[in-house]
């Protein structure tokens, strides 16, 4: 199948070239950037995990080329997804090397997404260690949110509904997402603590069904998303989408009680498959009188590996419909990895192309910064100043972060500020506060700690391991938080009275150490205070970098 990006969403073409999995030439795991336009996406879910290859060509065709799902059960523990069992990381393990190896054949690099297990899991930093080590891949944790807006991007690749207000339904094993969309935008998104391993776990762990765990079931749902209905219906929507593997069984069980059975073995699809409320009810009644797990696996169309967890989905699909007036369900093939796979390319186009923010993630760092009513115009210079700064250290080979480092380093320049909401007595504590406990998308819950941690050490004590927000940074990433944090010092410092004196920076260096070359706008005096402002915040940096770092007028 192949798709080309325009204005954001991937439209239907036909492919010019193919590619078989067997022709992908051979390569260790993926790099950061694709060299051969070759992408691996994966699914880090509650349930399953999925693995998708895919590439885009200069012309912007986007093609899938390779396919994979694991039946992991990360999320299947007897503690309400607070702990990763070990046999469940042992089966989570082996499913990323497989994937590994795909990527590695394919030169593809990886981008992983932990959702609703990964999430609540109090050991989740341990798997993630033991899939890095194992494998080489970096596990991102998104939040509920960010998980909502990935899965509308994906279902925009799979049905043709960019101008069409859209309701998108997914059941996963621990959480459920409810998104209504519209021209590639997200209108209302939510993640529910509903999903099929979830309610299996705290309903229905009897093998045997019962009529009052079944009503037990469908009160505690219809509790739990009361705001969530309500939001919905005020929001309102013209179609609705379902994208989620329990979505998919009960359209094939549906599909079945009207003598079309659907073989997922031959290649068939339900992309784009229309049922009626009715037909959906019918089959979750089926579901719902077989009252054993056997039973439930020899109902036609039911996959077998779900049929022990199937109930929760379906009840939460019922619950769904029934309450918010669906009339008709389309059932989408692509969700969350396949928005994996746009928000990747959109990331790379913006980042190699424009060189600052992305679009998607200047915004969300925008509504923050106007919520909070920042300095504006102080805030961007900063930023203007950290970044290069960021540019002139590389240049000279002093770091190695990338372009999506860049970006982070971008943003808490932005938001550094934003705790004098709060107070302007220990601001700086207040920030990190604020970014941790504000949604913004297009970032990662890691991403965010980051962020977090990078504005709160903009002034005052450096970064200690005593400090409970830096014991939350992944000890690989707080070089970059130290050395983020004094440059963003360094700069704060240089617009010391707001007024934007200090225009461009460069650097130079000497046996001695560095030095900061700095032109100014206007200047008919020596810009003393900001010079003295910027020397009293070099000692971070300078720790960071080894070297001693002075300032100076450019001649």
């Amino acid at each position: 199948m192949s798709k080309s990006l325009r204005n954001g969403v991937f439209s239907e073409s036909t492919p010019t070239e193919s590619m078989t999995k067997e022709s992908m030439p051979n390569s260790s795991p993926a790099s950061a950037t694709p060299q051969n336009g070759f992408v691996t996406a994966i699914d880090v879910g509650t349930n399953s995990f999925h693995a998708v290859i895919a590439s885009v060509n200069a012309k912007g065709v986007f093609t899938i080329f390779s396919r994979d799902k694991e039946n992991v059960r990360l999320g299947e523990s007897t503690s309400d997804m607070k702990y990763i069992s070990p046999d469940a990381m042992q089966r989570g393990v082996a499913a990323m090397k497989r994937f590994a190896q795909m990527s590695a054949q394919a030169q593809a690099p990886v981008r992983a997404i932990g959702t609703s297990a990964m999430r609540e899991a109090l050991n989740r930093d341990e798997f993630v260690r033991k899939v890095q080590d194992e494998t080489g891949i970096s596990i991102e944790v998104v939040s509920g949110n960010e998980e909502a807006r990935l899965i509308y991007l994906g279902v925009l690749q799979a049905l043709p509904i960019l101008d069409t207000k859209t309701l998108v339904i997914d059941i996963g094993g621990g959480s459920t997402e409810t998104i209504v969309g519209l021209r590639g935008e997200m209108l209302y998104g939510h993640s529910a603590k509903l999903g099929a391993i979830r309610l299996t776990q705290r309903f229905f762990s009897e093998e045997r069904l019962s009529t009052k765990a079944i009503k037990d079931c469908r009160d505690f749902i219809r509790g739990e998303w009361a705001l969530v209905f309500r939001s919905i219906q005020v929001c309102g929507f013209d179609k609705a989408v379902a994208s989620s593997g329990t979505a998919q069984t009960l359209a094939s069980i549906a599909l079945a009680q009207k003598n079309r059975l659907f073989d997922d073995d031959e290649g068939e699809s339900l992309n784009g498959v229309t049922l009626s409320q009715s037909e959906i009810l019918s089959a979750i009644e089926a579901v719902l009188q077989a009252k054993t797990s056997k039973k439930r696996m020899e109902i036609p169309g039911m996959d077998a590996k779900r049929a022990d967890i199937i109930v929760g989905g379906a009840l939460i699909l019922e619950q769904a419909i029934t309450r918010l007036g669906v009339r008709e369900l389309t059932i989408s093939d692509y969700a969350l990895r396949e928005g994996i796979l746009l928000d990747y390319y959109q990331k790379q186009f913006d980042i190699e192309r424009y060189h600052h923010l992305s679009r998607l993630r200047y915004e969300s760092v925008k509504n923050l910064c106007d919520t909070c009513q920042i300095d504006k115009r102080h805030a961007e210079h900063v930023r203007n100043l950290a970044v290069q700064i960021f540019d002139e250290l590389k240049t000279h080979g002093l770091h190695s972060f990338s372009e999506t480092d860049r970006e982070l380093l971008e943003a808490a320049s932005l938001l550094h500020d934003v705790g004098y909401h709060i107070s302007s007595d220990q601001h700086h504590k207040h920030s990190y506060y604020i970014i941790r406990n504000s949604p913004l998308l297009g970032f990662t819950n890691d991403e965010e700690e980051l962020i977090a941690n990078i504005a709160r050490y903009h002034r005052k004590s450096h970064p200690k391991p005593k400090h409970e927000n830096f014991q939350r940074v992944p000890s690989a990433k707080r070089a970059l938080v130290c050395l983020f944090a004094g440059i963003l010092r360094i700069a704060e410092g240089l617009d010391r009275r707001r007024q934007s004196i200090i225009q461009h920076i460069t650097i130079q260096k000497t046996p001695q150490g560095l030095v900061f070359e700095l032109e100014c706008k206007d200047c008919e005096d020596l810009p003393d205070i900001e010079i003295w402002s910027a020397e009293r915040r070099i000692s971070l940096l300078a720790e960071q970098l080894g070297k001693v770092i002075t300032f100076r007028m450019k001649k």
